[in-house]
């Protein structure tokens, strides 16, 4: 009876093992920011953030959060992952002050996809983060675009994109009179009529992979993160539009770098540097 009981509760721990890693994310970003803040020295800053809600636990016990450093010794570049397909469509768009950050959310499935490994994640919204919450070898840039997507069962997807102080961000550029009208005020939103989503640029093929999370609560896990490689240009005064959001006075809305915990980066390198 002992060995049954034994053999029976390792085959219990090997499940919830290979579940922990093959399950879905299925938890969306919190829209309420006024239960969480950026300051490190807040009880409710990011060091706090799993202790707010017991459905946020994994933003302190995760082992799998972002963002990460994408460092060049952990990459390993590979050629099986293939182009991002994007199928993405020109839709009515809504534009929303979340009080964190700025979001650009389009209507149900209306805006198109993404293919990743053969599964279509539709996409639902796009929201910046300043400065940048990945680093590359250690360097923070001053902007971080999130275009997030989700499967019809809830898996998600999101595409990271890094911006450097430069020349305009065209697509930015179309959004400024929206993001001026909706900067004092929390829960704001601005109907911007239909929204190109080709119009945000990648700019190169080449983009890292890695399994992480959302990086505002729940944090949920699971997330398949693809990172264009390609650093693109913003002004000051277009991240400024974008940081007035932020409502703690800490001028920023960037989670700090988690731990890797062993997992994998992988390159995605195609044989030429074709733009898309």
């Amino acid at each position: 009876m002992a060995m049954l009981q034994t053999k029976l509760l390792s085959c219990v721990l090997f499940i919830l093992v290979v579940l922990q890693y093959s399950c879905p994310a299925t938890s969306q970003e919190v829209e309420d920011e006024s239960e969480f803040n950026y300051s490190q020295q807040s009880e409710r800053g990011p060091a706090r953030w799993g202790e707010i809600h017991p459905e946020w636990r994994a933003c302190s016990n995760g082992t799998m959060q972002s963002p990460i450093d994408i460092s060049n010794e952990r990459v390993h570049i590979v050629s099986h992952l293939g182009k991002l397909k994007r199928s993405y469509k020109p839709a009515n768009a809504t534009l929303r002050n979340r009080g964190h950050d700025m979001m650009l959310s389009w209507e149900g499935k209306e805006a198109g996809a993404i293919e990743i490994d053969g599964t279509e994640y539709a996409l639902r919204q796009c929201h910046w983060h300043s400065p940048s919450e990945h680093t590359i070898n250690g360097r923070r840039f001053d902007l971080e675009a999130h275009l997030v997507h989700q499967t019809a069962d809830g898996k998600i997807a999101v595409v990271g994109l890094l911006y450097k102080i430069g020349r305009p961000d065209p697509f930015l550029a179309s959004l400024e009179d929206d993001l001026a009208a909706i900067t004092d005020t929390t829960q704001g939103e601005r109907d911007v009529g239909v929204m190109d989503p080709k119009g945000i640029k990648f700019g190169s093929r080449k983009y890292y992979r890695y399994i992480g999370s959302l990086t505002v609560p729940p944090c949920t896990e699971n997330v398949v993160w693809s990172f264009v490689t390609k650093v693109r240009t913003v002004t000051r005064e277009q991240v400024r539009l974008l940081r007035v959001a932020v409502h703690d006075n800490y001028d920023t809305n960037a989670r700090p770098v988690q731990s890797l915990n062993h997992r994998s980066i992988q390159l995605f390198k195609p044989d030429d540097e074709e733009k898309n």
